[in-house]
C-alpha cells in the first residue's frame, strides 16, 4: 500500500500537533496579501484547500469569509476536522472546471507520488479547476535548506508514546524520506513512511507552464521574504491566464 494511505492519521496528527490553528492564521494573513486581499463585499470568494488534511486552513478561510472547501483522501483527518470537506484523490479531484477563485496547497503536499506524471497531473488539476484569472499557493520544502539542515535520526516522547524517526534522502528518485517507528508503552510498535519529490523551482515552474499556469511570485516564508537557495520554504503563487 502506498504509505500516504496509511500514514495520514491520529499518530500523524500528534506528530504534528505544533502545526496548529495559530499557524493557519498567520499563513491565510499571507495568502491575502500575496493572492490580493479579504474577499469582496458582495461575493466572497470560492478557495479549495487541496490536501486540507484536518482542515486548519480551511477553518482560519472560512472565519473570515470566504467559501472554503477542503479536500483530501484521508476521510480520519477529515473527520477530525469537522469543517465543510470532501474526501477525494488529487490527482483526479470531483469538482467541475473552474469552480474556484482560488486553489491553497499546504505543507508539501505537492510530490507525494512516485512519478512525474502522477504529481503533474495535481498541476492539471489545480489549472482545470481555477476560473480565468483565478490564483494558486502552492507552499513545498526549500530542497536547499531541507538537505542542509536534515536531521538523520532523532527520538521524541509524544503523549507517552517512544517516536523514532530517521530522514534520508535518495539522489537516484530525488526524495526526501522519513521513517517513522511509533512505540507504545504496551503493545506492538507501528512503522510509518513518508516520501516526498524534492522539487527545485524550476521544475514546478516547467510544470506549471505545461499545465498552461502561469507562475508570478517565490517566496522564502510566510513572512513574504522572496525566495533564495538559504530560504526555509519555496512557495509558489500564479494564476491561470485568459
Amino acid at each position: 500500500m502506498a504509505w500516504y494511505r496509511e500514514w495520514f492519521g491520529d499518530e500523524y496528527l500528534e506528530l504534528y500537533a505544533n502545526r496548529d490553528e495559530s499557524e493557519a492564521e498567520g499563513h491565510v494573513d499571507f495568502v491575502e496579501k500575496a493572492l490580493g486581499g479579504a474577499p469582496g463585499q458582495s461575493q466572497p470568494r470560492a478557495v479549495l484547500d487541496l490536501a486540507c488534511g484536518a482542515g486548519r486552513h480551511t477553518a482560519a478561510l472560512r472565519r473570515r469569509g470566504y467559501r472554503a472547501l477542503g479536500v483530501d483522501l484521508s476521510v480520519l483527518l477529515l473527520i477530525r476536522g469537522q469543517v465543510p470537506c470532501v474526501a477525494g484523490d488529487m490527482r483526479s479531484l470531483p469538482f467541475a472546471d473552474g469552480s474556484f477563485d482560488w486553489v491553497l496547497n499546504f505543507f508539501t503536499s505537492f510530490g507525494y507520488f512516485e512519478s512525474e506524471r502522477e504529481n503533474f497531473l495535481v498541476l492539471g488539476e489545480i489549472g482545470r479547476l481555477l476560473q480565468p484569472q483565478g490564483r494558486f499557493l502552492i507552499d513545498l520544502m526549500n530542497p536547499h535548506f531541507a538537505l542542509a539542515n536534515l536531521n538523520p535520526r532523532e527520538v521524541q516522547n509524544v503523549e507517552g508514546r517512544r517516536v523514532e524517526i530517521d530522514r534520508w534522502y535518495d539522489a537516484a528518485s530525488q526524495r526526501l524520506n522519513k521513517r517513522i517507528r511509533v512505540v507504545p508503552a504496551a503493545g506492538s510498535a507501528r512503522n510509518y513512511l513518508e516520501s516526498v519529490r524534492a522539487y527545485q523551482p524550476e521544475e514546478v515552474t516547467a510544470g506549471l507552464r505545461w499545465v498552461g499556469l502561469a507562475l508570478d511570485d517565490l517566496y522564502g516564508s510566510f513572512r513574504g521574504e522572496p525566495y533564495d537557495r538559504d530560504s526555509e520554504r519555496l512557495i509558489l503563487v500564479g494564476h491561470k491566464p485568459v
